[in-house]
């Protein structure tokens, strides 16, 4: 039976011969540079056969000989209607209609964009977005949005994860142009290897991600564009400094080598050196640091022959210092003079992306990604050392057509991953090679006035996990005008490496124990879940002013989950899942737009996450049951000087209390209560734009101080039975100012 589900994935797909319409949709903005219309309606008139322009602003459109009549139409946008003889390439301008309310032009700019049409829950975050806190690397991209929680992972590290539906980072698909990029040894500090200032824009997406991408994900996938050099400034400069004496320099370099190469060097670094103790604990509140990032991007666009391709080269070098005060690494590594740890990784890369658009059938399309890495880790924490090497290919083939109209669109192809895994934990040594291979297709449907659906199902065949199917359903319909009804449900199957995901666990006094040793992966069977969503998204006029609402709810149930048992806190157990292991989520969300260029941004969420530990079910622990979050952002506007304007942002974040693992056994100076208190940070931000190349910008974290005053348990006997960094709720240096420039040439 798995074998006839393998060869039906691999069955060639039957469409009909007929001819296709391409165009792009542009808009020219009021300093006179033209921008593409993301997300414009393209259809025949008097038929259902349609499209939606992508994020550059261009589409592709089935073509009959009698199809004569093209519609253009997009919110805040006169209508427009073309003649068609011939199928030729089209390059149409919108233009604002007249009668237009500042409202809707508000809402037509807003930087970050939830679809009414596609199928999938996805929220696209564009550059500027991103603009509005430092966001020096990617971990610090989700500051302003409610859907994404960030928190310190340790009291050492200043590691940021992130979590969705009440999930951790593991459990998202993260990718960077939709290959596979922050997994394995990367899991626990791969977000602050992406530079922000490298990224044009953040899709989001909720629930189980496509099956195109492979078999892993299962809370959701985060997909980060980089920018690209034909589009990006040709010179940029980034310049960024804080109270907490960080700095850091990116520069961009983009030069157009011919009419089809354009080439990018893209140039990072960060430097933090100053020891701060600000609770007088004795342990460093923020690791002393370096980073040296550099990526050279190349671009290849042949649109006669419909090619395109992109090409990066990579490398990183990270070096981390955490630890006591005191601490000499020169004099006192791997001793017990002094408490410190040491984190250094190396890191080279290589991805391509080549895709190829049949000039005869537009409407089929071949792609090809593949990527190479190698990632070193050497590390200590106290006595426990901890390194890792890791080895990663990547290929996907992808094959694009449609069946009969553009209504019916498929994607067919294969993939292949390789992993070798080679470890150090503490005293054992781990090694191991994962491969795998699979097929996958996917139907997607789109009728663009009711409904659209996206369904596919993959089937693969790993070395340790055995043979598998992943099935994954989205489904989008809309009931009356301005809204969305989405439902999703997908399985997720991934292997958990339990000592690069839970490296706060080597900053303690526990002890590491694996308890199940029949499977193959550290004697661990591998992770599988189900994820089921839905999601309600509602536009809404209110006082003449635009705005809307989105309510979702998810749940993920683990069919196998590697549990992570802290609720002895002498050990750190691992084990397979023995009963049961769920995360409920949901989330209520306002936007708003009060008056002409204010939007504010309001949410609430609520978490139920329970896993059978050894002594019972309990709830998660440090993830607080109720969050509500808002954000309020302003820019001024003068028709005198275009050009030159004020930014205001302002981020509140609260946080329920989050519960403690069981201190209970420990002597009464290292016990802790069950919970921590609530929580309430404030961040800000005001940037001047003097013109399209220059701009200041200052900025807060924090601002209210809020602090965790004795983040370390047994700070004061690090060697001691009762250490502990891992009991982190809130912020621990307090607040933070920062400012820097920015210029560009286009």
């Amino acid at each position: 039976m798995k074998n006839i589900w393998f060869y039906l994935l691999l069955l060639p797909v039957c469409v009909f011969s007929q001819e296709t319409l391409q165009g792009e949709i542009l808009e020219v903005t009021t300093d006179n540079t033209t921008v593409p219309v993301v997300g414009a309606n393209v259809y025949w008139l008097n038929t259902s056969v349609g499209a939606v322009t992508d994020i550059d602003g261009k589409f592709s459109i089935a073509y009959q000989p009698n199809y004569k009549q093209l519609v253009i139409s997009y919110v805040g946008f006169q209508t427009d209607t073309l003649t068609i003889n011939e199928p030729k390439y089209i390059k149409h301008y919108l233009k604002s209609t007249s009668t237009l309310d500042e409202v809707t032009i508000t809402s037509r700019k807003q930087s970050t964009v939830k679809s009414y049409l596609k199928a999938e829950n996805m929220i696209t975050v564009s550059s500027d977005e991103l603009l509005k806190a430092a966001c020096c690397n990617l971990s610090e991209s989700f500051e302003t949005n409610p859907s994404i929680d960030v928190n310190f992972s340790d009291a050492l590290t200043g590691t940021r994860q992130i979590k969705m539906l009440g999930l951790t980072s593991k459990y998202i698909l993260i990718t960077t142009e939709n290959i596979p990029s922050i997994r394995g040894a990367s899991q626990a500090f791969g977000l602050s290897f992406i530079p922000g200032t490298w990224v044009e824009s953040i899709q989001i997406t909720k629930g189980a991600g496509s099956v195109t991408n492979g078999f892993e994900s299962i809370a959701g996938q985060i997909n980060a564009e980089l920018q690209k050099p034909s589009t990006d400034d040709k010179f940029f400069l980034n310049v960024y400094g804080a109270s907490n004496q960080r700095f850091e320099l990116n520069t961009h370099i983009n030069t157009k080598v011919s009419d089809k190469w354009n080439t990018g060097l893209y140039l990072h670094g960060n430097t933090h050196q100053k020891k701060h103790d600000v609770n007088d604990d004795g342990f460093l509140d923020m690791p002393l640091y370096n980073q040296i990032n550099v990526m050279n991007r190349w671009q290849y666009t042949n649109p006669e022959k419909g090619l395109v391709s992109f090409i990066n080269l990579r490398y990183l070098n990270d070096q981390k210092q955490a630890g006591q005060v005191d601490f000499d690494p020169d004099r006192d590594r791997m001793t017990t003079n002094a408490w410190g740890s040491e984190i250094d990784t190396e890191r080279f890369e290589i991805t391509t992306k080549i895709g190829y658009v049949n000039p005869e059938v537009p409407w089929q399309s071949l792609g090809l990604q593949f990527a190479y890495s190698t990632h070193n880790q050497s590390s200590y924490y106290g006595l426990n050392r901890y390194d890792i090497n890791h080895n990663s290919i990547y290929s996907n083939l992808i094959y694009n057509s449609i069946i009969s109209d553009s209504r019916h669109k498929v994607k067919t192809g294969l993939s292949f991953t390789y992993d070798h895994y080679d470890e150090l934990a503490v005293t054992s040594d781990f090694e191991r090679s994962e491969r795998s291979f699979g097929g996958f297709f996917e139907y997607a449907y789109d009728n663009l006035d009711k409904l659209t659906l996206t369904a596919g199902l993959r089937f693969d065949t790993h070395n340790l996990m055995g043979e598998f199917i992943t099935p994954r359903l989205h489904v989008r319909y809309t009931p009356w005008e301005k809204s969305a009804l989405r439902f999703s449900v997908g399985r997720g199957k991934r292997s958990a490496n339990i000592f690069a995901e839970n490296q706060n666990m080597f900053a303690t006094s526990r002890t590491i124990n694996i308890l199940n040793t029949n499977g193959n992966i550290y004697g661990l069977d591998p992770e599988i879940a189900w994820n089921y969503g839905v999601s309600f998204l509602q536009g809404f006029n209110f006082f003449g002013r635009k705005g809307d609402i989105t309510l979702d709810a998810y749940r993920t149930d683990f069919q196998n989950q590697v549990v992570s048992d802290w609720e002895n806190p002498q050990e750190v157990n691992f084990f397979n899942l023995q009963g049961d292991s769920f995360a409920n989520s949901i989330q209520v969300e306002v936007n708003y737009n009060p008056f002409e260029h204010f939007d504010l941004r309001t949410a609430y969420k609520y978490y139920d996450v329970q896993t059978d530990y050894l002594s019972g079910r309990l709830a998660k622990p440090l993830t607080p049951k109720h969050r509500f979050f808002a954000n309020a952002s302003y820019e001024t506007h003068n028709e005198l000087k275009p050009f030159s304007k004020w930014k205001f942002d302002v981020t509140y974040n609260w946080l329920s209390e989050q519960r403690f693992t069981s201190t209970d056994s420990n002597p009464d100076q290292f016990r802790l209560p069950s919970e921590s208190p609530t929580i309430g940070t404030l961040n800000a931000q005001v940037t001047k734009v003097f013109s399209p190349k220059f701009e200041i910008y200052l900025g807060g974290e924090n601002i209210t101080n809020v602090r965790q005053n004795n983040p370390i348990l047994g700070a004061n006997d690090p060697f001691g039975s009762n250490f502990d960094t891992t009991f982190v709720y809130g912020p621990i240096f307090g607040s933070m100012y920062y400012t820097g420039i920015r210029y560009r040439i286009n």
